[in-house]
């Protein structure tokens, strides 16, 4: 049966839709939608409308080359959005943009730009009942106006300078220099200020709102944010701050050693916040996520559903104040929850297999708008009830794509009888009269979960392909309470690693399973345990590990956020750990793959395993320097494989690799690789 994951140019043709939006009356519902550019190497999001009605079909909004994103509601009805898209009015209308701010009116019409300015716009944010929105914007470090930030950036632009001279930690991110460049806060109230006249909201901490996202009041008198502050030895901490818009006045409302703080929503009646505490890790102490509930007249936060062993992440408040949205990993899935703010007490809304995002609750309190997702169906915008958790399909931009197998929930137990659910893809035809060839596939994090659709790893490819997926959750899982996290916390190479191997024992029990032909596969934290399998056991028949941490000694100095890999683990639970002293174990082929723009997991692993593969492995390069191992390199990519292009290679390199060891086939490798 030919479905769209048959062929790779059909698979990231798919439409992908996130974030979503509603209006304060409850009558207008947007979300984004990625779809492929006509030169198949980018992806162009626009703006999308769905009915919250479910009568109408979903129409488009937007429509540029540059595309559009970030969209959010003005109290009035107008709709903000950022966009890279030209001004018409704009005579350099073909010189680089950087995204700006545009508005589109309630009432309908086009689009205008409503704010622009020489460091872009990265996103914004908009108070309830106040025409007031906060955009987020970078600045050079010195700048003290926006012109003197012209200035400087021309300055630097016809200099020719790249250089940055750092005084503080961390230097990079992800697959981004950090510096010179800082985000900023700048407040718009009313139709649009000129730009000159925009200040600063928080003054310049050095990449202090790097990652944060105001949270404003429903008047848009104040706003709440994470604010990073700078520690001893290379070290930092996340605060919790309110800003007063009207004079600029900043106020750390919760700071200490112990935890991080960030703002979830304002209650209707602006008398309290929601905050999320992150407890900070030792080599001990692995981390926990809770919920504080904070009187905004001054009083004491206090714990809101402390007894409930989950992990939430709080969406918005209930009209009526009475109850906090919630979703929270729960079990493979990841559902919504209400939680009582009077009393703590948490009820499961949605009582289906999927996991939601982007919870909006409609004025009238009685329903919620949300993205849903499964490893049946990728991201889509729904209607749930929040009496009886019943949910709705609205009219959605795309439709479900057919899939070539079907899913089961599998269960197994680790060394200490803890049980490990793991899901289960089954391609078509698997039966005891022809068994499937199986792949284990190990997540990353390592806190995390398989519990919701992935177009990065997704086990639908492989399925199309002949091969069972097998989606485990070992020890430091989350959505299994904090006892899952606690047994794998600094011991990475004993729970999470016996947990996936008692997994794999269950699942090549099965009559439809060839127990002859298994690989196992992961990146990151799966990429890492991917290495650590392949020199504890042969049992596999091919290893792929993909952005993989190898040598610990090496990472912990070199990721992009050495001070919290210095506090997660001691010197001796990284020799202990690290998979490259076995490498002398090792006898399975392996395709190992990393991105040089990899900042999380630098380069540095991938080049280190693939010369100590050739060189000290069960498996070295003979005379002429062939090997059974491979080493796919991304020059451009980072810690994900994100062009279209890439994705098509990624993917295909993998089938033929695990054709030749698994199946004894051979597969033409993609001609665009020149070989």
């Amino acid at each position: 049966m030919s479905t769209p994951f048959s062929d790779l140019d059909d698979f990231v043709a798919l439409p992908r839709l996130s974030g979503l939006a509603l209006d304060r009356r409850g009558t207008r519902l947007v979300a984004t939608v990625a779809t492929l550019d006509q030169k198949k190497t980018a992806y162009q999001s626009a703006l999308w409308e769905i009915d919250p009605e479910g009568r109408q079909p979903a129409r488009r909004l937007t429509r540029s080359g540059a595309g559009e994103s970030g969209a959010a509601f003005l109290s009035g009805g107008d709709l903000l959005f950022t966009s890279a898209r030209p001004d018409p009015d704009d005579a350099d209308a073909d010189a680089e943009k950087r995204p700006a701010l545009w508005r589109l009116p309630a009432a309908g019409g086009e689009a205008s730009l409503f704010l622009s300015r020489e460091g872009g716009v990265s996103g914004v944010a908009t108070a309830d009942d106040a025409e007031v929105a906060i955009v987020t914007g970078s600045v050079l470090a010195g700048s003290t106006t926006e012109q003197d930030d012209v200035e400087r950036r021309t300055l630097r632009k016809d200099g020719g300078v790249a250089a940055i001279l750092h005084t503080g930690y961390p230097v990079r991110y992800w697959d981004a220099d950090l510096g010179p460049e800082e985000p900023r806060y700048f407040a718009v109230q009313g139709t649009r200020s000129e730009v000159d006249t925009l200040a600063d909201l928080v003054p310049s901490v050095r990449d202090g709102l790097r990652n944060a996202d105001p949270v404003l009041t429903p008047d848009g008198s104040a706003l709440f944010t994470s604010l990073t502050l700078p520690e001893e030895r290379g070290s930092q901490r996340t605060v919790l701050a309110r800003v007063e818009l009207a004079t600029g006045r900043l106020d750390v409302l919760l700071d200490d050693r112990e935890n991080d703080y960030s703002p979830g929503p304002v209650s209707p009646d602006g008398g309290h916040l929601v905050v999320v505490r992150e407890r900070r890790t030792t080599a001990e102490l692995a981390p926990h996520s809770s919920l504080l509930l904070l009187p905004l007249d001054g009083g004491e936060p206090v714990p809101l559903a402390a007894e409930w062993d989950r992990w939430p992440e709080p969406h918005a408040w209930l009209p009526d104040g009475s109850a906090l949205v919630v979703t929270a990993d729960d079990d493979g899935s990841a559902p919504v929850f209400l939680i009582e703010t009077a009393t703590g007490s948490v009820r499961r809304v949605t009582q289906d297999a999927a996991a939601y995002s982007d919870v909006r609750p409609a004025p009238d309190g009685l329903t919620a708008y949300a993205l849903r997702s499964s490893y049946l169906f990728p991201p889509e915008v729904v209607r749930v009830d929040l009496a009886s958790g019943a949910t709705e399909r609205l009219p959605n931009p795309a439709e479900r794509p057919e899939l070539p197998g079907t899913l089961e929930r599998m269960e197994s137990s680790g060394e200490d009888g803890q049980r490990v659910a793991s899901w289960l893809v089954l391609p078509d035809g698997a039966s005891a009269e022809s068994p499937a060839p199986a792949l284990l596939w190990v997540h990353g994090g390592p806190i995390g979960s398989w519990n919701a659709w992935s177009w990065r790893w997704s086990p639908w490819i492989m399925a199309a392909r002949g091969y069972a997926v097998l989606l485990p959750d070992p020890a430091l899982s989350t959505g299994y309470g904090q006892h899952m996290v606690d047994r794998g916390w600094g011991q990475w190479g004993r729970a999470p690693y016996t947990d996936l191997m008692r997994a794999t024992d269950h699942l090549v029990a099965r009559a439809d399973i060839d127990a002859t032909r298994i690989a196992a596969l992961g990146g990151s934290f799966g990429g890492y345990m991917a290495n650590w399998i392949a020199g504890h056991t042969d049992r596999f028949a091919a290893i792929v590990t993909h952005a993989s941490l190898w040598a610990l000694d090496q990472f912990g100095p070199t990721t992009d956020a050495a001070y919290y890999w210095k506090r997660e683990m001691t010197p001796e639970a990284m020799r202990e750990n690290s998979p490259h002293t076995h490498v002398g174990n090792i006898s399975t082929p392996m395709l190992v793959i990393h991105g040089d723009k990899d900042y999380r997991v630098p380069i540095g692993e991938g080049l280190r395993l693939w010369y100590e593969l050739l060189s000290a492995s069960q498996l070295p390069a003979d005379d002429d320097g062939v090997t059974a191992h491979r080493f796919l390199y991304f020059p451009d990519e980072n810690h994900w494989i994100l062009k279209p292009q890439h994705a098509r290679i990624w993917y295909s390199v993998i089938e033929a690799f695990l054709a030749t060891h698994l199946l004894g086939e051979e597969r033409e490798l993609p001609p665009e690789l020149g070989l």
